[in-house]
């Protein structure tokens, strides 16, 4: 499932060829993904211009001019790829229809943003703009953890007494959004964080600390253009690369890249998700 890095870098690839822009003609090739797509999909969406377009956890938002906002899921394997951009940026030819196109927005400056999920478990909606927030996906959401509202405030209060792991508590969408598996194990690597630490148990210092530790494996990742795992690519197409800067994701069985440390990279499951750590670098 793609995380908020991969997500972002999709929202900043798109951008330069839907900011502004009107679609011209959407076309709607099937009448669901994961849910139903909203009614009219293709002739509301068809003559709007994009004003804005803006990422909420592990969403992507195109807000139109009209008031309405289209909320798009990449799921599993679901993709935005861009063809045809007169700014050059992307592929200048548009390629053959897929299999799997299963929504194609034509823009008006001669941009195609196709979206292809074979597996199906991606999502579109329609939503007003100005009630964004209290749509069912993002109603609950805690803050953005690369934006003002994710502070060492928030996350020692969101995390004091609690009795859950560490790793499950920075997964609960809640406390805050957007994180997901890969990141958090990075993230509690770089802090000498054991997976299974009980939250509630941390010292607030230990706590505040993951905050910096957490935006600069974000930021790492979104400038490496997000984290290549199967199915999810760039909105150009091209691959991300931070798969290869990971320090414990993946990495069972393999020495700790800490200078100091002779431990192996070791793996547990929580939650039924693996969780990859340093037995002797995180406590």
């Amino acid at each position: 499932m793609p995380e908020l890095p991969e997500v972002e870098t999709v929202r900043r690839g798109l951008a330069p060829a839907m900011e502004g822009q009107v679609i011209a003609r959407a076309e709607v090739n099937r009448p669901d993904l994961r849910w139903p797509f909203p009614d009219r999909m293709a002739e509301r969406l068809t003559g709007q211009r994009v004003s804005l377009l803006r990422r909420r956890s592990k969403y992507i938002l195109a807000d139109l001019e009209g008031g309405e906002s289209l909320l798009v899921h990449l799921g599993m394997s679901g993709r935005m790829l861009v063809s045809g951009d007169p700014l050059g940026q992307f592929q200048h030819n548009h390629p053959a229809p897929e299999k799997h196109d299963h929504v194609v927005l034509h823009m008006g400056n001669g941009a195609r943003i196709t979206f292809n999920d074979p597996r199906r478990f991606g999502a579109m909606d329609l939503l007003n703009t100005a009630d964004a927030d209290a749509h069912k996906l993002l109603a609950s959401l805690g803050p953005e953890p690369l934006g003002n509202d994710f502070h060492e405030a928030h996350l020692v209060a969101a995390l004091k007494g609690r009795n859950m792991p560490i790793k499950s508590a920075l997964l609960d969408q809640r406390i805050v959004a957007g994180l997901g598996n890969i990141y958090v194990c990075e993230a509690l690597y770089r802090a000498g964080i054991h997976p299974a630490r009980k939250a509630g148990r941390i010292s607030a210092s230990r706590i505040a600390g993951l905050v910096p530790i957490i935006r600069q494996v974000l930021a790492d990742a979104i400038t490496a253009g997000g984290s290549s795992l199967k199915d999810f690519r760039q909105a150009d197409g091209e691959l991300g690369y931070f798969q290869h800067s990971f320090d414990v994701y993946g990495r069972e069985g393999k020495a700790c890249r800490r200078p100091s440390c002779d431990g192996t990279i070791g793996r547990i499951v929580q939650g039924g998700r693996s969780s990859f750590y340093c037995p002797r670098c995180q406590r």
